[in-house]
């Protein structure tokens, strides 16, 4: 294994060091610099979440004579029309409904779906067919493409300690950056920083040690361009005092400062509910509502909400039919949430799941999600999806001009 290949597959190039080649000297930067472009934030909940009880089709009898004992019951159901409502454990986002500031797709899946946690995510990471094994992200690739604004740096960054494959293209990847404060004093600690200076003039060669210490120079600079931007500017917004708020919060603190990126990429887990549903699947809804609320409000409140687009997504439905255990088991389509100041078609977009008509006991999907992603590509991010999915798809209407 060559140096490239070890780097690429160990913590020290997924995680803090993990930064895209194309960085300029912290130096050249202009700090003081508005983003001046459209923000993608993108929240990943991890383990199938069950999108029948997510977004309720209280209106379809059929959810109720498969769900015997975990069905939401009519009276708890937030609606939101005459057949889909809301988890009352969502009740906040209520209101960013009611304001135009959210948007269901139903039905997201692809072919041949596949059933593996780990499977299934990285196709919808990687953008990938059923039957093809990729080594990029959609994102990453999105950094390789031929963008206008690719050049400049931290175009993508994944508010965590390691990168996802999502982040990871053939030349660029994204940043991981938790916390831009211990990022910076990490990078500021006496052999990483000696490291740095030794070598910042040295001839070397990417198959050597040299690509370790590139790698270390970029992210000794870029931790200072983002400690330094991000702390112009104190987030005003109430936030959850859970994982994820604070991943929001940090979020808006980077967005808000004129961070100079395009992508944020953050997560949430626990959403394997083989046994007792209801309680496990309650309380992570509640807190994915509660920080997406105190986020897209600050955004409304700092005249960014406009300028920023919120995917949640996850790599699978459930079964339609719950198991014996009160939970469900892992499915195939499933519901796409978006949020924004500029949604085309605001509340449901498409038709509400069909109940009758069953693939083996799950929901056929209407919806690929690369047309979810050739949309967000094509009219969010500036550039053609064919260039990052592989071949162009139609795409979908909802985002404005």
């Amino acid at each position: 294994m060559n140096r490239r290949n070890f780097l690429r597959n160990t913590a020290l190039a997924s995680g803090a060091l993990m930064v895209p080649a194309f960085l300029k000297p912290f130096e050249a930067l202009a700090i003081n610099e508005l983003s001046g472009y459209k923000n993608l934030v993108i929240i990943q909940l991890s383990g199938g979440n069950d999108g029948l009880n997510t977004i309720i089709p209280y209106g379809n009898d059929i959810y109720y004579q498969k769900r015997s004992t975990i069905a939401i019951n009519k009276p708890d159901v937030i609606a939101l029309n005459d057949v889909q409502g809301l988890n009352p454990n969502l009740s906040a986002l209520k209101e960013l409904y009611d304001q135009g500031w959210m948007c269901v797709i139903n039905s997201v899946g692809y072919p041949n779906p596949d059933r593996s946690h780990f499977r299934s995510m990285d196709i919808w990471q990687t953008g990938s067919e059923a039957n093809q094994f990729l080594t990029t992200g959609w994102i990453g690739r999105y950094l390789d493409s031929n963008c206008a604004t690719c050049k400049n740096p931290y175009t993508a960054i994944e508010v965590d300690d390691t990168l996802s494959l999502a982040m990871k293209g053939a030349k660029m990847k994204g940043i991981a950056v938790e916390d831009p404060n211990k990022l910076f004093q990490t990078t500021r600690e006496p052999f990483f920083k000696e490291l740095v200076h030794d070598h910042e003039n040295a001839n070397l060669s990417e198959d050597n040690l040299g690509y370790l210490y590139k790698t270390m120079a970029e992210t000794y600079s870029s931790a200072g361009y983002i400690q330094q931007t991000s702390k112009t500017y104190t987030v005003k917004g109430e936030y959850p005092a859970t994982p994820l708020g604070n991943q929001l919060k940090t979020v808006s603190k980077f967005i808000n400062s004129g961070l100079q990126t395009r992508v944020y990429y953050v997560s949430l887990s626990g959403f394997d509910t083989h046994v007792a549903q209801q309680g496990q699947q309650g309380r992570q809804l509640q807190i994915y509502a509660d920080a997406v609320a105190a986020f897209i409000k600050d955004l409304k409140q700092t005249g960014k909400l406009d300028d920023t687009l919120v995917m949640t997504f996850s790599e699978f439905g459930r079964r339609v039919e719950q198991n014996a255990s009160n939970g469900t088991d892992h499915g195939t389509a499933n519901n796409i949430l978006l949020f924004g100041g500029k949604l085309k078609k605001a509340g449901i977009f498409n038709d509400a799941p069909d109940l009758a008509q069953l693939d083996n006991g799950d929901l056929k999907y209407t919806v690929d999600f690369r047309d979810v992603y050739a949309t967000l590509l094509d009219k969010w991010l500036d550039v053609s999806n064919g260039q990052v999915l592989g071949k162009g798809f139609k795409g979908l209407e909802f985002i404005a001009p």
